[in-house]
């Protein structure tokens, strides 16, 4: 068709959806990852791989290059970043869900594995998974997030993409038995108003719970995204608290004590608390608070000139569901209102999008979230005027990417 003879409205989205494949093509995979292997130049004239060939458990193409990119100090104390600038909807699959561990991944045998409820209840009992199995089981999407998300970007900014300063948090569907349940089955005394979540792995990691939030909506969970949990991920049993800091939600899970106050362990005592500009320190941050991020066009990216791109992020409260997500262009002047992707569920990530046709000048992006409770996502220097630096713990400020005139995407600090 000649080109002055088609619609102006179609003319209008081919040429955006050519601009819009061009910016795919230039968010490239880092270095470090893997080549992809040889495709032949016309796949409908040779054959695939065999079953035979494919194995018992699928895998992904070689050309779908992107990892979690890890970090450890000594081998043992580890995590590793969920590349979110890849990620497409709201679920994580598992084998890019973000993790972090104190002593290592332990190899635990389901049939051993034993998680014992006892404390300040009528009938202590001890649970097999096969146990376990039996309960009436819900599935729910929730997100995870580390509560040092976001630790190196409290002063100046220091990683140089999302992956980097967003990394420690992931979104799947999870499986299991509601704790309630299972609390109801052994029968709480009078006076029970802590847990004390303990794990199976060589870390020692302890946590006091309050009971209201094992009675509305804990889980012990042994599935996500519809298969046995991954061994970095609990195996072959996780507590999950929706909402709380991810080190709350204990992996491995082997016992949990009913008492009347909390236990005051080493890591909610030390590591997990907040320090603040007087010197005192919060303790019990449970919640993490509502936040977002762009994750495309984001740090690192390049955009290959002026034109129609999408913007798109994630959003997550752990109060409940996000009620709205603002973009700004420019640095905070101007807000507009972004498209919430469905579904948007409580404690979950929910995905936003905002068409924007950039004119080559100089910009910078953020995003703000508002959750249900009406919370608004602060700024970086808001946040910093109540909190100062001296935490790694909690940082939901917005986050800003600045867009340079030849295309580069960078982490930036924005007033």
């Amino acid at each position: 068709m000649p080109r002055s003879s088609m619609d102006p409205e179609r003319r209008r989205l081919l040429e955006a959806a050519l601009s819009l494949g061009a910016s795919w093509l230039a968010f490239r995979p880092s270095a470090s990852q893997a080549a992809p292997s040889a495709a032949p130049e016309d796949p409908a004239r040779s054959t695939g791989r065999t079953l035979a060939q494919t194995g018992g458990y699928g895998r992904r193409s070689s050309f779908a290059t992107e990892v979690r990119r890890k970090s450890t100090r000594n081998g043992l104390f580890g995590a590793s970043f969920t590349p979110l600038r890849a990620s497409q909807g709201i679920l994580t699959p598992s084998g890019l869900h973000y993790e972090v561990h104190r002593a290592g991944v332990p190899s635990i045998d389901p049939a051993r594995h034993r998680f014992v409820l006892h404390g300040w209840v009528r009938s202590p009992k001890v649970f097999s998974l096969a146990d376990l199995l039996r309960f009436p089981s819900v599935s729910r999407f929730h997100f995870l997030e580390c509560s040092d998300n976001g630790f190196s970007e409290w002063e100046r900014p220091t990683a140089k993409d999302v992956q980097g300063t967003h990394g420690l948090t992931s979104n799947s569907e999870w499986t299991g038995v509601p704790l309630a349940t299972l609390l109801r089955e052994v029968g709480l005394r009078p006076g029970a108003q802590w847990l004390l979540a303990e794990g199976g792995d060589g870390s020692g990691l302890m946590r006091s719970i309050p009971l209201a939030k094992a009675l509305d909506d804990a889980l012990l969970v042994y599935a996500q995204n519809g298969e046995a949990l991954r061994p970095e991920q609990g195996f072959p049993l996780r507590l999950l608290l929706p909402g709380f800091e991810g080190n709350m939600n204990i992996k491995w899970i082997r016992r949990i004590e009913v008492g009347d106050r909390p236990w005051m362990t080493r890591s909610e005592t030390t590591s997990y608390t907040d320090l603040l500009p007087s010197g005192k320190a919060r303790i019990f941050s449970f919640v993490m608070e509502v936040k977002s991020v762009i994750t495309r066009p984001s740090g690192g990216m390049q955009l290959p000139g002026p034109g129609f791109f999408e913007i798109t992020g994630l959003a997550w409260s752990g109060r409940g569901k996000i009620y709205r997500v603002e973009v700004s262009t420019d640095g905070g002047g101007h807000w507009q209102r972004a498209r919430l992707q469905r579904p948007v569920l409580p404690k979950c990530h929910t995905r936003f999008r905002l068409p924007w046709r950039w004119d080559g000048r100089p910009a910078v992006l953020q995003s703000r979230a508002i959750d249900e409770t009406g919370a608004v996502q602060p700024s970086l220097a808001a946040l910093v005027a109540v909190r100062g630096t001296h935490s790694v713990n909690h940082n939901n400020a917005i986050q800003s990417w600045g867009v340079a005139a030849d295309g580069s995407v960078s982490n930036i600090h924005h007033a």
